[in-house]
């Protein structure tokens, strides 16, 4: 159950309309995930400082169990999402973030109960 949370200084106006939807499917492709599992929340406008600047710049964190949890499979996650985000925001790799986050099952509340149990 991978959860998404991307924070920008990019205005809600100069983001794709449909951003948070094609970032659920890219996440469950990437993540091998389905879909239906994904959670993503979007926040622009924000008051943002990267590496000094305040120029367009955007933070993506990554957390879901058992697929951010080793150095290799984040390489490759942070590969893919970096050519995502680059190509639907127009800003350079130089401005993007990613922190990746694993979790444990239970870790993850669902439906009155958590993952451990399901």
């Amino acid at each position: 159950m991978p959860f998404l949370e991307l924070d920008t200084n990019l205005t809600e106006q100069s983001l794709p309309k449909d951003l948070a939807e094609t970032l659920c499917t890219a996440a469950a492709s990437i993540l091998g995930k389905p879909r239906e599992r994904v959670n993503v929340t979007v926040r622009s406008g924000l008051n943002m400082v990267l590496a000094g600047s305040s120029a367009s710049c955007v933070q993506l964190v990554i957390a879901s169990i058992g697929v951010v949890g080793t150095a290799e499979q984040n390489k490759e996650h942070s590969a893919k999402f970096f050519e995502f985000l680059t190509k639907e925001l127009g800003i350079g790799p130089d401005r993007i973030r990613l922190r990746f986050i694993p979790l444990e099952p239970w870790q993850v509340g669902v439906n009155g109960t958590v993952m451990t149990f399901l």
